[in-house]
């Protein structure tokens, strides 16, 4: 029983929950047992009760019904550990909880635990956890992508149906297309970050990682929404419906004439070319685009990101809460605290980003980024002008080995490059499963390759123009054949 409820899809699991085939409890109860032997440090802090079994009669007929949720731990939770795997945060407990957090609660989910990630969302490898990396699931001696390392290793290992990531740069995207799941970084706005810890305010946004699209559009539905704690909180102006599109026809894919594939890896090149056909297969029409921007976005982003972080860590100085390291005077007190707590991405990101902030600097940094960070958003809007939808790869490789890039900060800032441009530009896009590669991703890997990688998709699209990105993220979903992930050919196997 335990391994066919790990089976299902969230969406899968609520109609069977509905039907009386299974109770919450048992679903939570089947989750919780694989996450007790998890090693692959997924999970910062896990519930140890059964909160769905206890909301039994509440859960019931809600529309999730009690199907268990992996949060990231940048969510606040009331009396719940939330760190955002700092130690400057540990031991906090926060006296609320977020607001996407608690609209999923209000929807019927029961959360399995805090899951780990780059500290404060800084990184893409899940390395600089401050208390563990997270391995990737599909070959432990690599990462899984990042922030969101923790809540893609856990969806892609069987360890939860589905997971909250945030995204600033590419921290869904990319450890989705690294882990072989679904994820999708909605238009700015429209998920409240109210209760969210912050890194950069103007790009954090919250977002499912799922293992298919239909779980992806269902979680969404219940994310996303105006909120009065948060003025940047507009909310969806249409309903989110499930998508359901069989094909593409009549729908303009736009690809970048300006991709620099010479930072890509051939393997990861070749199935995007496959993607592209597919697509084509589906009854869509390729267009070339201009976005004569784009290259300038991570340059803009490792400006404006560091930046507003570097204004928003401020605030952890050892005085209100959080860690505060023994010291004689107030300044020697906030550069103890700060030196003991911060790990070193923290402290590079800070200590740019108040360079970029500074008295004669300002101008020539933050505020030129700024302007490359419009014009990039201008050449989005024109070139939706001419096509409904942007494809790209959504990462340049496939998922690299731990400790690779550690050393070399630029080459894991790379891993952003095809991220970055959609989230400056605040629109919508969505990582899909398309296909495998070899692991060093100089090749395509048959399904029956051990050693076989996942490749994502990325499709973004205008802003607010989340179902119809959904529902064509849906059709070439449904039109790619792609094998299971680890936690199904686990359980395959036994």
């Amino acid at each position: 029983m335990s391994s066919e409820l790990i089976s299902l899809t969230a969406a899968q699991a609520v109609e069977r929950l509905k039907a009386g085939e299974f109770t919450a409890g048992e679903l939570f109860a089947a989750y919780a047992d694989r996450i007790a032997g998890e090693e692959i440090g997924a999970f910062l802090w896990r519930e140890q009760g059964n909160p769905a079994a206890d909301r039994a009669a509440e859960i019931s007929g809600l529309p999730l019904a009690g199907v268990p949720l992996a949060v990231k731990d940048l969510f606040c939770m009331e009396g719940v550990p939330s760190t955002a795997a700092s130690k400057i945060l540990e031991g906090y407990l926060p006296p609320y909880t977020s607001t996407a957090i608690t609209k999923l609660q209000a929807a019927g989910v029961s959360v399995l635990g805090k899951t780990n990630m780059d500290e404060f969302a800084m990184g893409s490898s899940n390395e600089n956890s401050g208390y563990k990396p997270v391995r990737n699931p599909w070959d432990e001696s690599r990462v899984p992508g990042g922030s969101s390392g923790g809540s893609a290793a856990a969806v892609a290992a069987g360890l939860a149906p589905w997971a909250t990531g945030t995204d600033t740069g590419g921290s869904i995207r990319q450890p989705a297309s690294l882990c072989g799941l679904v994820g999708l970084k909605p238009t700015y706005g429209t998920v409240s970050r109210y209760g969210m810890i912050a890194f950069a305010s103007s790009l954090d946004q919250a977002g499912p990682l799922t293992r298919d699209v239909t779980d992806a559009a269902l979680m969404f539905k219940h994310m996303e929404g105006r909120d009065e704690h948060d003025s940047t909180a507009t909310g969806m102006p249409e309903a989110i419906s499930l998508p359901s599109a069989q094909d593409l026809k009549g729908v303009r894919f736009g690809v970048p004439s300006t991709i620099d594939w010479s930072g890509v890896q051939p393997g990861v090149r070749e199935i995007f070319d496959r993607a592209a056909a597919r697509l084509e297969a589906l009854g869509a029409e390729l267009v070339e685009v201009e976005l004569p921007h784009a290259d300038h976005g991570l340059s803009a982003y490792y400006l404006i990101a560091p930046a507003e972080a570097s204004a928003n860590l401020a605030r952890y100085d050892g005085v209100r809460f959080g860690l505060r390291s023994p010291a004689e005077g107030l300044t020697a007190m906030y550069e103890s605290t700060r030196h003991d707590g911060f790990g070193d991405e923290v402290k590079r990101r800070i200590m740019l980003g108040t360079y970029a902030l500074s008295s004669g600097y300002y101008d020539a940094y933050y505020g030129r980024a700024q302007l490359v960070r419009t014009k990039i958003a201008d050449d989005f809007r024109a070139a939706f002008a001419s096509c409904n939808f942007i494809i790209t790869p959504t990462s340049p490789t496939v998922a690299f080995k731990l400790g690779e890039r550690v050393d070399d900060p630029l080459a894991m800032y790379l891993s952003d490059l095809f991220t970055v441009p959609m989230s400056l530009a605040g629109i919508p896009a969505i990582s899909v499963p398309a296909g495998l590669a070899t692991s060093d991703g100089t090749a395509v890997a048959s399904e029956g390759d051990s050693g076989a990688l996942p490749v994502g998709l990325q499709i973004a699209g205008p802003a607010y123009s989340e179902n119809r990105l959904l529902n064509a993220a849906f059709a070439f979903e449904t039109a790619t054949a792609f094998a299971p992930g680890p936690w199904a050919r686990e359980e395959a196997a036994r």
